[in-house]
C-alpha cells in the first residue's frame, strides 16, 4: 500500500507481469495445476501425519519447479524460487509411486533403497515361486490333478483336495490332515510348513522396515519444512495472480489508476459477481466523486440496483488495492485504508441483540473508526425502528460523516426527505436509480441506471405485486396510500429548516471548568460557601 502511494504515478497492477505474457501464461496455468497444496503437506510433515502418498504429492509438486522457475525468469518475476532438488531426488528413490493409504501395511519402499530390504524381498519372492513350483510337483507325484496349494491367514498355507479325490491320498504322500470342509479337505506337509514359516517371517520383517524406513525418510523431509513453506508462498502468490490475469482477459478488465487526491473515477463499471450470474445484459454505471464530493445518497425502488451500485465500488475497491484489474471501461481510485458497510438485515439473538442494535453497532463501528481515507457504504440505515427514529439517526449520521470524518461515502435510503440535504451539506450529492412505470400505471420496470438527482417514491406497493401479493391486498394497500399522500405534511420543508449545519462542538461548561480547576483541599468554610453561591448564580 506504501509503495502505490509513493509511486502512484507508475503504478504497476502486479497480475500485469501475467497477463503481458498470454502465452507463458498459458504453460504456466498448466504447470501450476500440478502443484499440491504445499502448506498443507509441510503441516502433515511437522506433526508426523503424513502417509506415503502425501509424500508421493510433494515429489510431484517439486518436480514441475524448475520448469515455472524458468518460466517466472523469462518475465523477470521471482528468480529466486528454491527448486528442492535434493529432496526430489530422496523422494523420487524412496517412495513407490502407488502406495497404500497406511504405512504399516508395507509396498512403501522401492527397490535399489535398502540392501537389506531388497534382500528380504528376494527372500519372500522366492518363497513364492517355490509355492508355485510346489504345485505343479505335487499334481505329477500324486496324479490329483485338481489339487490346489493355498493361502489363508488362520492356516497359513495348505494343499486342498475335493472329497472325488480323497482316495488317490496315500500314508506314502506323508500328507497331514489340516482342516475338513463340506467340499474338500485340507492337508499340510513339512515341506510346506518349512517353507511357509520362511516366507511369512520374511514378509513380517518386510513390513517392520519398510515402516522404519517410511519414518526415517519423513524425518529427513521434515528438515525441509522453512523451505517449502518459503516456496509454497511464492506459488500461491503466482497462482493468485496469473488467476487475476486470467479472469481480466477473458471478462475485460481494465487496470485501474491509483490517484493521491482522494478523487474518483469509475466509468461504465460493473458488478463482477453479479454480471457473470444474471441472465440478462448487465447495466454498467458510472461513479463520480471527486474531491469535492465527500457522500452519494442513492434513493430508488427496492430491487432497482442501489446494494449492487454501493457493493460494486466496494469490490472494484479491494480488486484494485490487491492487484487486481478491475472491471470498468475507466477507473481512477484512491487508496481507501479501510472499508466500512452497513448491509442486509442480520440479528444476534444468542447476544441478545435485535436487527435494529446490530445496526446501529456496525453504524457506531464505522462512524468511531472511520478516517478520511476510508470507504464507508451505508445501505438503508436507520430502517430497523419508528420512521422518525430512523430518519433522523439517518439524517444526523450522515450529517457526522460529512463534516467530522469527509471519507467517501455511499448512502442508500427511503427517506425521500433525506434528499433536501443536499442543499445544506454542500460535499453531499444526491443519486437516484432509475425505474419507470407501464402504462398501466401498476407493473414497474427497473432500468438498473444510476442518474443524478433524487426521486420522491419507492415503488413498494408495486414491487409487492411482482413478489406475488394477492390483489386484494395490493388495492387495499393503494387505497391507504392515497390517504397518506392526501394528509401528508410536507416533511421536505421540515427537514430543509432542521437541517443545520452542525460543528459536532463539545460545548464547555463553565461551572465544570471552575470546579476541575478548584483545589477544595485548600478552601476555608467560607470561601467555599461563597465559592458555591457563585456557581449556583452561574447556573441560573
Amino acid at each position: 500500500m506504501k509503495s502505490a502511494l509513493t509511486f502512484s504515478a507508475s503504478y504497476f497492477s502486479p497480475s500485469e507481469f501475467v497477463l503481458e505474457e498470454f502465452i507463458l501464461s498459458e504453460e504456466l496455468r498448466k504447470y501450476l495445476y500440478e502443484v499440491y497444496d504445499l502448506e498443507r503437506l509441510s503441516g502433515r510433515v511437522a506433526l508426523g501425519n503424513a502417509n506415503a502418498r502425501d509424500l508421493l504429492q510433494l515429489k510431484n509438486s517439486i518436480k514441475v519447479l524448475p520448469i515455472i522457475k524458468e518460466m517466472l525468469l523469462q518475465i523477470n518475476f521471482y528468480s529466486d524460487i528454491d527448486t528442492l532438488d535434493t529432496l526430489y531426488d530422496l523422494l523420487n528413490t524412496s517412495i513407490y509411486e502407488e502406495p497404500p493409504i497406511g504405512i504399516k501395511e508395507g509396498y512403501l519402499i522401492k527397490e535399489g533403497y535398502s540392501k537389506e530390504l531388497d534382500e528380504l524381498k528376494d527372500l519372500r519372492s522366492g518363497g513364492k515361486d517355490f509355492i508355485s513350483r510346489f504345485e505343479i510337483e505335487e499334481k505329477e507325484r500324486t496324479g490329483i490333478k485338481n489339487l490346489k496349494v493355498g493361502f489363508n491367514k488362520v492356516f497359513g498355507y495348505y494343499i486342498e483336495i475335493s472329497k472325488g479325490n480323497l482316495n488317490l491320498v496315500t500314508e506314502e504322500m506323508g500328507y497331514i490332515r489340516k482342516q475338513t470342509l463340506a467340499n474338500c479337505e485340507r492337508f499340510i506337509t513339512p515341506l510346506l510348513k518349512e517353507k511357509e514359516d520362511l516366507i511369512l517371517s520374511a514378509e513380517e520383517k518386510i513390513i517392520n522396515l519398510e515402516y522404519e524406513l517410511f519414518i526415517d525418510i519423513r524425518n529427513k523431509v521434515k528438515k525441509y519444512i522453512t523451505k517449502l513453506q518459503k516456496v509454497s508462498k511464492v506459488i500461491s502468490e503466482i497462482d493468485v495472480l496469473q488467476s487475476f490475469a486470467l479472469v481480466s482477459e477473458k471478462y475485460n478488465y481494465i487496470r485501474p489508476t491509483i490517484t493521491l487526491d482522494h478523487s474518483l473515477k469509475l466509468i461504465d463499471s460493473r458488478h463482477p459477481v453479479v454480471e457473470r450470474v444474471i441472465k440478462d445484459e448487465y447495466v454498467p454505471n458510472d461513479i463520480l466523486m471527486d474531491n469535492g464530493v465527500y457522500t452519494l445518497l442513492i434513493t430508488g425502488p427496492n430491487m432497482a440496483g442501489k446494494s449492487t451500485y454501493m457493493r460494486q465500488l466496494g469490490i472494484i475497491a479491494i480488486m484494485a488495492q490487491i492487484g487486481c484489474f478491475v472491471p470498468a471501461k475507466e477507473a481512477k481510485l484512491p487508496v481507501f485504508d479501510q472499508i466500512f458497510t452497513r448491509i442486509g438485515a442480520s440479528d444476534d439473538l444468542v447476544s441478545g441483540e435485535s436487527t435494529f442494535m446490530v445496526e446501529m453497532k456496525e453504524a457506531t463501528n464505522a462512524i468511531k473508526n472511520a478516517t478520511k481515507s476510508s470507504l464507508i457504504l451505508f445501505d438503508e440505515l436507520g430502517r430497523g425502528t419508528a420512521t422518525y427514529d430512523g430518519m433522523s439517526l439517518a439524517q444526523a449520521i450522515l450529517e457526522y460523516t460529512h463534516d467530522r470524518i469527509g471519507c467517501k461515502t455511499l448512502f442508500s435510503t427511503h427517506y425521500h426527505e433525506l434528499t433536501s440535504l443536499e442543499k445544506n451539506l454542500r460535499h453531499l450529492k444526491n443519486k437516484h436509480v432509475s425505474a419507470s412505470v407501464a402504462d398501466d400505471g401498476e407493473e414497474i420496470i427497473f432500468l438498473h441506471k444510476v442518474k443524478e438527482g433524487s426521486i420522491d417514491r419507492s415503488y413498494g406497493i408495486n414491487v409487492a405485486k411482482l413478489a406475488g401479493l394477492p390483489t386484494e391486498v395490493i388495492s387495499r394497500a393503494s387505497e391507504i396510500l392515497a390517504t397518506y399522500e392526501s394528509n401528508e405534511i410536507n416533511r421536505k420543508e421540515i427537514s430543509v429548516q432542521t437541517s443545520l449545519p452542525l460543528d459536532f462542538i463539545v460545548q464547555k461548561s463553565e461551572v465544570e471548568e471552575t470546579l476541575k480547576n478548584t483545589n477544595i483541599l485548600e478552601l476555608s468554610p467560607l470561601k467555599a460557601l461563597n465559592l458555591l453561591y457563585e456557581l449556583k448564580e452561574k447556573l441560573k
